[in-house]
């Protein structure tokens, strides 16, 4: 049970459990720095103009041949 819940899907995207946790990590990171650009964007729209769909758009392509 535990080695199914910690190693399993990071073996099925060829990474050891701290491999995966640093990459978790740093995507949600990166999530939560994308809303903060598109957040400021609402409320000024000259700021950030494409800073968060860029961000999006580099997390998708790293992850799109993952597993």
């Amino acid at each position: 049970m535990i080695a199914r819940l910690f190693f399993e899907h990071p073996a099925k995207v060829d990474e050891s459990y701290l491999q995966h946790a640093r990459f978790a990590t740093r995507f949600s990171l990166t999530l939560f720095a994308a809303a903060g650009a598109a957040l400021v964007h609402a409320v000024i729209p000259a700021l950030f103009e494409k800073t968060a769909s860029r961000m999006v758009a580099d997390l998708h392509a790293r992850t799109h041949n993952r597993g």
